[in-house]
Order: C-alpha cells, then structure tokens, then sequence
C-alpha cells in the first residue's frame, strides 16, 4: 500500500480544482555536514491552471525549487527541496520545520511570470487554499561506511578478488603439472616393470 495522498480542494466562483501532494512528510536521510535534496509531487487533477507558492518556517536552512509556479491542467509538478548541510543533530532527532503550500486557481493560460506574491494575500481577491507539510529527520542506519570508506572497501575487494583469482589459477596450474607428473611416474613404473619381465 502507497503513502496518503493529501487533498487539497481549491474553489473559484463555480470551479474546483484538487491539487494533490505526494509524500504529505517530507523525510530527510539526515547526514552530518551533508546537503540533502529530497522531492515532493504536487498534481492537478483538475481542468483549471494551478498557481502555487511554496513557504517554509526556516528559509535559510531549505532551498525550494521551483517556489512558484502555475501546474498546468491535469499535469504534475515536481518540487525539489534541498537542506543546507547542518553542523549538529537536533535532540532525539526530532525537528519542528514546516513547509506551507499556498495555492489559487489562476486565469487559464497563466505563466509563472504572472505569478506575483500580493495573488497569495488574503485580501487578493483569491481564494488562497494552505496545505502544511512536516519535516521529519530520518537517522541513517548505524555503522553505514562513509562513501569515502565504502570506496576503500570496494578497493580492497577488489584486491581480494584478484588475489583469489590468482590463488586459483595457481592451483589449478599445479595440480595440472601434478596431473602430468603422476602420468610419468606411472609410465616409467610400467616400463621398469616391463624390462623387469624381460630380464
């Protein structure tokens, strides 16, 4: 079974239009002094232009791209969100920022460029429909290598695995050679054997 899908009903005079976002967290694989880029889905399943603008409760630690923009009818946008590297870990890793998604039915045919901030106000003249996402820290399982050891580890089985490989054409070489030499020996059993009849 799939994550909830959250649905947000939008309504401009007698339009309506659904704007569906997928995942409704936003979970972070949370690194050490590591950016993180993570995405979200926005749908309209509607026949109506979709304007959104993104806003987060920390606008220095995330970067969102795009942050406005008009989702066409019955299209998709992908939304990229990316947080800054971060020095520590917050306690029990648990974090409190939020992601707002403020959304208008737009003109048909708008663009981004006729997206303007004052559209979101709430005395635009918009019915401005607000959809909240959390962030949540996922912990990175323990003891994973670091992409830096990960390539040592690669290395070295590598390494391995030519030393093995080797080890075994060794092997097999000798006992070949071993093969060849018992044939020989057998061989000349006969033959002393065979004088020895004569005689």
């Amino acid at each position: 079974m799939g994550e909830p899908v959250s649905v947000v009903k939008l309504k401009n005079q007698e339009d309506s239009l659904y704007l569906q976002i997928h995942p409704q967290e936003l979970h972070f694989p949370f690194e050490l002094k590591k950016q993180i880029s993570i995405s979200f889905q926005m749908s309209n399943k509607s026949d109506n232009y979709l304007a959104f603008k993104v806003k987060t409760t920390i606008p220095e630690k995330y970067c969102v791209r795009p942050n406005n923009g008009v989702v066409l009818p019955r299209s998709t946008c992908d939304i990229q969100v990316t947080m800054q590297a971060q020095k520590k870990a917050p306690p029990n890793m648990h974090c409190i920022d939020k992601f707002l998604i403020q959304s208008i039915v737009a003109k048909p045919g708008a663009t981004t460029e006729d997206i303007t901030s004052e559209m979101f106000f709430q005395d635009s003249g918009y019915k401005v429909e607000m959809c909240k996402l959390r962030v949540v820290y996922d912990a990175p399982p323990p003891n994973l290598p670091s992409p830096a050891q990960a390539s040592e580890f690669d290395l070295l089985d590598i390494q391995a695995k030519d030393q093995i490989s080797k080890l075994t054409m060794e092997i097999n070489d000798g006992n070949e050679k071993n093969k060849k030499l018992q044939q020989e020996l057998n061989i000349r059993k006969r033959m002393d054997k065979d004088e020895c009849c004569i005689l």
